[in-house]
């Protein structure tokens, strides 16, 4: 279906009216759907657990609104050694996180993820693209097949000048592969699957704040656990309405990590294309990988793959308990030398 309804309540937002979503986000397995606000579940303080226990001890279940009284923060992390291998002996003496500059109490902490997996994958369908959408298309395919495990879900969405989605929230590969190989260039939605509609752009370009806005927003901020964006593009946006800005703040209010996969040879070499990448996968604790060819792009998907199923997590009840709405910044420190860490950079707090 277009995203036509999406995008018209992500503008009467922007316009500072009141705007419901447009859509119900799914409920998450075993629980009520988290708050936007919080990059964890929210749930009411558990009985702390015992030192011995605490590597053991399951991550407690969402809490009904109604209940909330302490915010749980989740924060996934990868680690790299200095040969860019995954880390995965790490133990909870060897980690400390920092909210704001001040050092939490980590109350859990995992190294086996059974916490289901949230992913966008938005593909460029712009111009600049033709000559590797099919390899874009191979390689998106396999990757949803090798990363997907049970109770994971994920949706496509294509952009250009303007913005399509091809699959909704699905656990079946299967559906997925189909919407990805159904991405045309510059087609409109009825030729692929979609239903008709059109989301006016600012001058006809592509559309890449506007459908990392949108998916964030109207899509991933219902999610629990962990969530992620990819995107295949040059990063090169000359149509959105929405700003670079506003693409990051919705990410980082959804929680959700933004992986880049560049596609730098077809992106203009004094173009904004590397700059945007780096700033979205920055600030959200993504990563960006420059492809050249198709070789060097599914070396990328492989990747992506391997630190979304190696991660850590490292849970804790912020010191700073005021519902006041501000970003905090996070910050993960390894203590074994020569690492490199992959990390959610902050999220904001909640209202109420």
């Amino acid at each position: 279906m277009r995203l036509t309804s999406l995008v018209a309540g992500a503008f009467i937002l922007a316009l500072g009216y009141p705007a419901s979503s447009m859509l119900a986000a799914r409920a998450a397995a075993g629980g009520a759907a988290a708050q936007a606000a919080a990059p964890g579940p929210l749930g009411s303080r558990p009985q702390e657990p015992s030192q011995e226990s605490q590597e053991s001890q399951p991550l407690p279940k969402a809490a009904h609104p109604l209940q909330v009284e302490v915010n749980l923060v989740n924060v996934f992390v990868t680690v790299r050694d200095r040969h860019n291998a995954i880390l995965g002996d790490l133990t909870k003496d060897e980690f400390k996180v920092y909210e704001d500059g001040v050092e939490q109490k980590v109350a859990y902490f995992r190294k086996e993820m059974d916490m289901p997996l949230t992913l966008g994958i938005l593909m460029d369908t712009s111009g600049s693209m033709e000559r590797i959408l099919g390899a874009e298309q191979d390689a998106a395919s396999r990757f949803v097949r090798e990363v997907m495990r049970k109770r994971d879900e994920a949706l496509v969405i294509s952009f250009d000048t303007d913005i399509n989605l091809l699959a909704d929230f699905t656990e079946d590969p299967d559906v997925l592969g189909r919407a990805i190989r159904h991405t045309q260039i510059n087609v409109d939605a009825s030729g692929i699957g979609g239903t008709v509609g059109t989301i006016p752009s600012r001058n006809g370009g592509t559309d890449l704040y506007d459908a990392v806005y949108l998916a964030s927003n109207e899509k991933l901020t219902g999610e629990t656990g962990r969530k992620a964006i990819v995107i295949l593009t040059d990063a090169e946006d000359t149509g959105s309405r929405l700003s670079l800005g506003d693409a990051i703040e919705a990410a980082q209010r959804a929680n959700a990590v933004i992986h880049v996969v560049l596609i730098t040879d077809y992106a203009a070499t004094n173009g904004s294309g590397p700059g945007v990448a780096a700033k979205m996968s920055a600030e959200t604790g993504g990563r960006v990988i420059n492809v050249h060819n198709e070789k060097t792009l599914e070396k990328a998907f492989d990747t992506i793959s391997e630190e979304l199923r190696s991660q850590y997590v490292l849970s804790y009840y912020p010191s700073n308990s005021a519902r006041d709405g501000q970003f905090r910044k996070i910050k993960v420190d390894v203590s074994r030398p020569d690492t490199k860490v992959l990390a959610l950079k902050g999220y904001y707090a909640p209202t109420q």
